[in-house]
């Protein structure tokens, strides 16, 4: 009977290790790479990581080698397939000329969040809590 109930815990990760993985963190990044370790805290270790930022039909990437994530800022864990991973009908364009645009989606993002907020705490009696990065 035991054997039906699934893996709610980080030993659920056990079929993961060295398949190539999205992580999307709390902040909003998406890192992509192949998953070497995790703990019990669901901390884990990417290899060959590469964060990917998208502006319109576009994305771009950047290297970062070996990334160490702490469990409590993973948003969503997810296997990549590689057979479908080249099919994607978006352009790859250099990291320099997408990341200004990035970054100003993450400031128009982050204005929208803050009146939305406002407008909750003042109109509707909404408190402000919340910090950096826990808006997921």
């Amino acid at each position: 009977m035991d054997s039906l109930i699934p893996f709610t815990t980080s030993g659920a990760l056990v079929d993961c290790v060295d398949r190539k993985m999205l992580v999307v963190l709390r902040d909003g990044r998406k890192l992509h790479g192949v998953l070497r370790s995790y703990d019990q805290f669901a901390n884990l270790v990417l290899e060959d990581t590469v964060e990917r930022i998208y502006h319109g039909n576009a994305f771009a990437e950047h290297w970062h080698g070996l990334f160490l994530i702490r469990g409590e800022n993973v948003v969503l864990l997810g296997e990549i397939d590689l057979d479908q991973e080249d099919d994607i009908p978006l352009r790859q364009v250099d990291y320099n000329v997408l990341d200004p645009y990035h970054k100003r989606d993450i400031a128009d993002k982050k204005a929208r969040e803050d009146c939305k907020a406002r407008v909750l705490y003042e109109q509707k009696g909404f408190c402000k809590e919340g910090g950096e990065g826990d808006g997921y």
